[in-house]
């Protein structure tokens, strides 16, 4: 039979090791890392995706010492005891047909701890903590300290290391002038601040062995002032290859950069041209990385010459059978990651255990199980949005016969708002996913039928999953025609004019006035050139001067608290739908009273001062409220009833908690 994917799918060698294919799971730190009674929950997930069919998995980072921990008592790989009870997590992936490495990263002056060290004496922005700056004697040792960790894992059964020189961790540090203004052996020169990654391959070759794979993870982009050169990174791929590596993984942006590099409003293979680039001077394999979340895209690269292994860290988070659906001609089936980081990094940087938005199960695979229920109970889900299709999917995975009404002629629910956002339209993945798990699994769809008492009095359960409808402010002259929802907009059931302005500035209010001001002709290189990235060639770091953009509508966003915009957006994605706002001239208002509504346009009361918004219309995003009338007439008649999702908490557009909501309910049913 002919592989759809064949480039893909092909199987490669890398030292002594062949993998089966070329999808490589990339290193994510999930938190189950940090403490050896999550060793068998580690194990469960790695195992799972072993399972799933990829051809290579790499851990989360460990740091080689105490003073390289991301935060205290974080993940270690130091002592044979360490290495010993690595050997569950090895040893259940082996059986499970799968291959792993170990990522070895010293986190230097991003860890959040008082006794940090890095380069030089130098404070992250993103971190409180100043660190040390180490020694030559301590550079020396750290050196070594990656060896060690190296051999360490060779003998807990990993089949490969990945050392992290990228993402601004510690390698990285030493690397760019930014961070490095040491004037002994390892600092002053390009060429000396390259030997700390250099000797670390090199001594981990040693240390390993001639055939056992050393993956380097490399920077191609800083994406910061004072990064590398595009001949600094060069030159150093070329030099670890001879000093011992197997293959090189690429990495873009530092931590601290303020350009995105893998949220959903990158766009879709956005680096795969560095990549390229730097695969046409190496003689070993080259991994490419970052927003790569579909089989055909991660094919044509590899088909195209852009790589030799793709790299997919959160996709795999999403669905762990990723690679088997593939090769089995099911991509339609595949679970998509919607890079929305809102369950993964933004909870790992939060201190709390990743998971995923539309995967709840990850890194929950031995506490949130659907096994199949003792009898085959018929369950009606009211409301196909999120939480509904999540509950109808897991319940009859669960072996329940369910049915799903839903009063619209079609299914989603929010997810079609969500979806209609510029940078966001990754959710259509997601409502592409559960609208075929509902055939595959034979779920009773019935659209377009308003369920009621009568309607469901049949079922041996009901779960209610209707949603919410958009809160209406008693704002003076909220009837008027230029006062409209956000769901008439997003909808496309109004067309708002040139001037508007939107009232509420949560995740909504963003959302709306950067669907407001885009260019749906934007490109990926004017999207580029929006966030300053440049060639590297001729920007130090790939850095240069960002392009406004060019908003279709002149926008004002205003909000009744006085603190920041958009405050309650995710951690590590709040900051640049912010961006977009700036660079889609969008006016910002914080502190205002709406007074009025009428011919004029909007009324406000700013610090005190009256002020007029001569606008065409005024987008209503002033938060939800729950649709709950048939929950309430069940509980009324004393019928057995569970309400998940917006119906149960209106809170913005909460996919998440919907999602997880609807799996958990499947659990526990």
């Amino acid at each position: 039979m002919t592989s759809p994917y064949p480039h893909l799918l092909e199987p490669i060698t890398i030292g002594d090791l062949t993998l089966r294919n070329r999808a490589v799971m990339g290193s994510m730190h999930t938190g189950l890392e940090d403490f050896f009674w999550d060793i068998p929950k580690l194990a469960k997930y790695f195992a799972d995706r072993a399972s799933g069919g990829v051809g290579l998995i790499i851990t989360g980072g460990y740091a080689p010492n105490k003073r390289g921990w991301l935060k205290p008592f974080a993940s270690e790989m130091t002592n044979r005891l360490q290495a010993q009870r690595h050997q569950q997590i090895t040893g259940e992936v082996h059986e499970a047909g799968g291959a792993i490495a170990m990522q070895i990263l010293h986190a230097g002056r991003y860890g959040y701890t008082p006794f940090s060290v890095s380069a030089s004496s130098i404070k992250a922005p993103i971190n409180p903590f100043k660190p040390t700056a180490l020694s030559t004697k301590g550079v020396e040792q750290t050196v070594n300290d990656f060896a060690r960790a190296a051999g360490l894992a060779q003998k807990a059964g990993y089949d490969a290391v990945e050392i992290m020189g990228s993402e601004g961790y510690l390698i990285n540090q030493f690397l760019a002038e930014r961070t490095n203004q040491r004037d002994d052996i390892w600092g002053g020169t390009s060429a000396r601040r390259m030997r700390f990654p250099i000797e670390i391959v090199r001594r981990t070759r040693e240390t390993v062995g001639a055939g056992f794979p050393i993956i380097y993870r490399l920077s191609l982009l800083d994406l910061v002032e004072g990064g590398q050169t595009w001949d600094e990174v060069m030159e150093l791929a070329l030099l670890i290859e001879d000093a011992g590596a197997t293959v090189i993984n690429t990495g873009i942006g530092w931590h601290e950069a303020r350009v995105p590099t893998i949220i959903t409003q990158v766009p879709r293979g956005a680096w795969a041209w560095t990549t390229a680039r730097l695969r046409k001077e190496m003689a070993i394999p080259v991994c490419a990385s970052n927003r790569i979340n579909t089989p055909e895209l991660a094919d044509r690269l590899i088909a195209e010459g852009t790589a030799d292994l793709v790299s997919m860290a959160r996709p795999l988070l999403a669905d762990p059978e990723f690679i088997n659906k593939a090769a089995a001609e099911r991509a339609d089936e595949i679970n998509t990651c919607i890079a929305c980081n809102q369950a993964c990094l933004d909870h790992v940087f939060k201190n709390k255990l990743a998971s995923c938005l539309v995967n709840p199960r990850a890194c929950h695979e031995t506490e949130i199980v659907l096994t199949p229920s003792r009898r085959k109970r018929e369950i009606a889900v009211v409301g196909a949005g999120p939480a509904g299709l999540s509950a109808a999917v897991s319940l009859a995975e669960a072996g329940n016969k369910v049915t799903l009404f839903e009063k619209n002629p079609h299914l989603g629910g929010q997810f079609r708002l969500a979806m209609a956002i510029p940078g966001k339209e990754e959710f259509a993945e997601t409502l592409r996913y559960f609208t075929r798990r509902l055939e595959v699994l034979g779920v009773d769809v019935r659209l377009g039928t308003t369920a009621d008492v009568t309607t469901v009095a049949g079922f041996d359960e009901v779960v209610i999953s209707t949603g919410v409808e958009p809160r209406v402010p008693s704002i003076p002259g909220i009837e008027h025609p230029k006062a409209v929802l956000y769901s008439e907009v997003l909808d496309g059931s109004v067309v708002p004019g040139k001037k508007v302005a939107v009232i509420g500035a949560g995740g909504i209010g963003v959302d709306v006035s950067v669907f407001l001001t885009h260019d749906p002709s934007e490109t990926l290189e004017d999207w580029l050139a929006h966030w300053g990235v440049g060639d590297p060639d001729l920007h130090r770091g790939g850095l240069t001067d960002h392009k406004d953009r060019e908003p279709v509508r002149e926008v004002t966003l205003v909000q009744r608290k006085t603190g920041m915009i958009g405050a309650g957006l995710g951690k590590t994605s709040g900051w640049a739908h912010r961006a977009v706002l700036k660079q889609s001239a969008v006016t910002q208002i914080s502190g205002a009273t709406y007074d009025l509504i009428d011919d004029a346009g909007l009324h406000l009361t700013v610090n005190g001062q009256p002020q007029v918004l001569d606008v065409d219309h005024v987008v209503i995003c002033a938060g939800q409220e729950s649709v709950r009338g048939l929950y309430n007439e069940l509980v009324a008649a004393g019928r057995p009833v569970t309400v998940i999702g917006g119906a149960d908490v209106a809170a913005e557009l909460d996919a998440k908690r919907a999602i997880e909501q609807g799996v958990r309910l499947a659990a526990t049913v």
